[in-house]
């Protein structure tokens, strides 16, 4: 075995034994704690209600990861979302985490929340909630209840989705308490287990302090009283099964779906075995290496025929099929390439002819209705007076404005470095891909470690010796170190997938039935508006 090869599979080993633990949410004591109450854990809802032989495709467990460890931690964010296929319908399922502080809330939980919601709107994929959650973690409210994209904003998407005909399913298999309560309530249809789900806006300990009334919290919200009394919810279960298997019935009765028709063929197998990447993809994330020897391994053979091969070659582009599905790629090309003037330009860094290439394809493939799919391993952009003369801002404005008024389905995989404005000009995720991956080689930041650490030492030691402070050699690398240090933690994938600025870390060999499924998800939604660009240099 390599040493570059046995590296990746040391580092996709320790990440997939860290998501075991994740995977195990509250613990084993919590656990068995939901089990004697007559409950099923949140993942093993989610395994109830799939289809058989079918794969739940998670998005969003690392979200959290070492973000409240001061508070004992919230894996996974309190909450399992992901796509799962329903009585034959592909679905987006979201399901809260009781053995997490009891399902509580915390700032990331509603922004993972958020992201589930997007994902359904922009694809028109139904949802199904699976609620049991104790509401807001009130130590941060603050970070949760006001503002735009806080919790209010998920029972605003209640109101938009159904608005917009995608169907709404909520189950309430255990708390569901105030501002939370509306949520299985703005949904199309609700179901409650009996004994061990209630729904109310103030627990009976709220109510006596407010107003002094004496009652208990199923008679406050219990099953019988919101499926019998207040007509709240729609459905009365008697166990986490049934109620699961009733879902799975409506679901199974829903109308048919307009799709947006894309290009699908019989699907062929990539040339290379998914295996192979890994050889192909040095560790050492400075070497130069071949894209097209990776795509290889994801695309069906035979079916990638490139445009403009021979101008902009730091960009690759072209169109390919993964898994029959027809689909635009823009990927960077790591290798060292020659130039048509004959200059050498170096591997992962957009130039002016590569930006311009890119920014014509995408263009493209919006006039023909083919999604895109871009794979980082991106440096930034050409810097230089060379590349500043040959107007490099003005080409990379011009690719960064083709992806942000792209409409076709965008997607996103981060392979390695997404450095800087090539991270904006690639789809990085503020410019709407419907998906976003990373493998474990991958590093977001706004520049490389070594540049950022040399960079900001030197205004730090700039700041200290016009205070009169003198470093000796020794003490400025020992600074540089710390500095180094703290900015590459602050690159690392799951320090990004905690945050979600992806949704998920993915083995490289998984790329391809990502991809599959997440054009799966898109043909879901047949509304693709013309493509118009703003105001462009040339």
């Amino acid at each position: 075995m390599s040493n570059h090869l046995s590296q990746h599979e040391a580092q996709i080993a320790a990440l997939r034994e860290t998501e075991a633990k994740i995977r195990q949410g509250g613990g084993p004591k919590r656990i068995e704690k939901e089990h004697t109450k007559g409950k099923m854990t949140a993942r093993e809802r989610v395994a109830a209600l799939i289809d058989d032989g079918t794969e739940f495709q998670e998005i969003g467990l690392w979200a959290g990861y070492q973000m409240y460890d001061e508070v004992g931690g919230c894996p996974a964010a309190g909450v399992i979302t992901g796509l799962g296929t329903v009585s034959g319908r592909l679905c987006m399922i979201v399901a809260n985490d009781s053995t997490v502080k009891a399902g509580a809330w915390f700032p990331i939980t509603c922004k993972k929340n958020l992201r589930a919601q997007e994902i359904a709107m922009e694809n028109h994929l139904p949802l199904i909630y699976l609620v049991d959650s104790a509401g807001v973690y009130l130590p941060m409210q603050d970070e949760i209840f006001p503002d735009k994209e806080h919790f209010g904003r998920i029972f605003r998407n209640n109101a938009k989705i159904s608005a917009m005909g995608i169907p709404q399913i909520a189950a309430i298999m255990g708390s569901c308490v105030a501002g939370g309560a509306y949520l299985p309530i703005m949904s199309d249809e609700a179901m409650i287990v009996e004994g061990t789900g209630s729904v109310f806006l103030a627990g009976s300990y709220l109510v006596k302090a407010a107003i002094g009334e004496n009652v208990d919290n199923e008679t406050l919200g219990g099953a019988t009283t919101h499926t019998e009394i207040s007509g709240v919810t729609d459905y009365k279960m008697p166990d986490d099964a049934t109620c699961l298997q009733t879902i799975r019935d409506l679901v199974g009765k829903l109308g048919p779906f307009k799709t947006a028709g894309f290009n699908r063929t019989e699907a062929q197998a990539p040339a290379a075995e998914a295996s192979e990447i890994l050889n192909r993809l040095p560790f050492d994330r400075t070497r130069p290496y071949d894209m097209m020897s990776v795509l290889e391994c994801i695309i069906d053979a035979g079916s990638f025929t490139e445009f403009k091969k021979g101008y902009g070659q730091t960009l690759l582009t072209g169109y390919a099929r993964i898994d029959g599905w027809s689909i635009g790629i823009v990927a960077n090309q790591r290798k060292v390439v020659k130039s048509k003037t004959g200059e050498m330009q170096i591997g992962g860094v957009i130039y002016s002819d590569s930006a311009d290439k890119a920014a014509r394809f995408i263009m493209n493939c919006n006039q023909k209705k083919i999604p895109l799919l871009f794979l980082h391993d991106v440096t930034g952009f050409m810097v230089g007076k060379r590349s500043e003369h040959g107007g490099i801002i003005k080409d990379g404005a011009k690719m960064v404005n083709a992806v942000s008024n792209s409409t076709v389905p965008k997607f996103t995989v981060v392979i390695g470095n997404s450095y800087g404005a090539g991270n904006y000009a690639m789809c990085g995720k503020a410019y709407d891909p419907r998906f976003i991956y990373a493998w474990p080689s991958a590093k977001i930041a706004v520049m490389g470690g070594a540049q950022a650490a040399k960079t900001l030492m030197q205004i730090e030691v700039s700041a200290m010796e016009r205070k009169g402070q003198v470093l000796s050699e020794e003490e400025k690398a020992a600074f540089l170190q710390k500095i180094t240090a703290s900015y590459e933690s602050q690159t690392t994938v799951t320090y990004a997938a905690a945050r979600l600025w992806v949704d998920e870390i993915i083995h490289p060999e998984e790329t391809r039935s990502r991809i599959s499924k997440a054009l799966e998800a898109a043909n879901h939604n047949p509304d693709i508006p013309d493509f118009k660009t703003g105001v462009i240099q040339t």
